[in-house]
């Protein structure tokens, strides 16, 4: 599932971010393009917002149909929350066994990633991907340094990959009683009791953000 329904006003653009000019595609593309050459990845989903379907039947026209399309909602987690129900039966009958969620606006990712974190994920229930944080302290309220925070803390990327039926389930409670997470992780902690493990992130695999970050991730396609 690569996530392309929100705005990212931050990069400071007309169009949605996930629809920049990158190495001559559309950022997206990129991501798209990175799970369709996974082996065991048997159904690609795009979340977009209804006024960006232009734009996603320009990127899509590449893949000759074989990328579903779900709009998004008010949320990052409903947006999700909709694509797995759009999933909901083919998970319920077994035929889709893990899902895998993804930022559209991380075009780095690498195939190498996408197959460890569905291993992962097959393996435990889930995983997350990050990056090893060695830069972080600990402070109180009244900002007083009180040394490194306690276990290894990372710095959390896409993809983040569950079990299906436990992630669908979850997602419904969540909406039922109104919770918001910060990401999927989050939302899975709180209401699934699978064991989540962390795969080691990639370097490159960065989030375009801001306007300075398009050009770098230009710089580091050839990569």
């Amino acid at each position: 599932m690569v996530l392309a329904s929100g705005a990212g006003t931050r990069v400071g653009a007309e169009l949605n971010k996930v629809y920049l000019p990158l190495g001559g595609r559309r950022l997206v593309w990129w991501s798209l393009r990175a799970f369709a050459g996974v082996p065991g990845i048997g159904t690609l989903v795009l979340v977009i917002r209804p006024q960006d379907a232009e734009l996603a039947d320009e990127v899509l026209g590449a893949f000759d149909g074989t990328v579903e399309v779900v709009h998004g909602g008010a949320t990052r987690q409903e947006s999700e929350l909709n694509a797995l129900r759009h999933l909901g039966k083919r998970i319920g009958d077994g035929l889709i066994d893990t899902v895998l969620l993804h930022d559209g606006a991380r075009p780095l990712v690498g195939r190498e990633l996408v197959e460890r974190v569905l291993r992962t994920a097959r393996e435990h229930g889930g995983a997350v991907p990050g990056l090893v944080a060695g830069d972080l302290l600990a402070v109180t309220a009244e900002g007083a340094v009180t040394g490194r925070p306690p276990g290894t803390s990372v710095r959390v990327q896409t993809p983040q990959g569950f079990r299906a039926d436990a992630l669908l389930a979850a997602y419904e409670q969540a909406a039922d009683e109104g919770f918001v997470g910060t990401d999927t992780a989050s939302c899975m902690e709180r209401f699934a009791a699978l064991p989540v493990h962390w795969v080691p992130g990639e370097q490159l695999n960065l989030k375009v953000t801001y306007p300075h970050d398009v050009p770098i991730a230009e710089r580091l396609l050839p990569r």
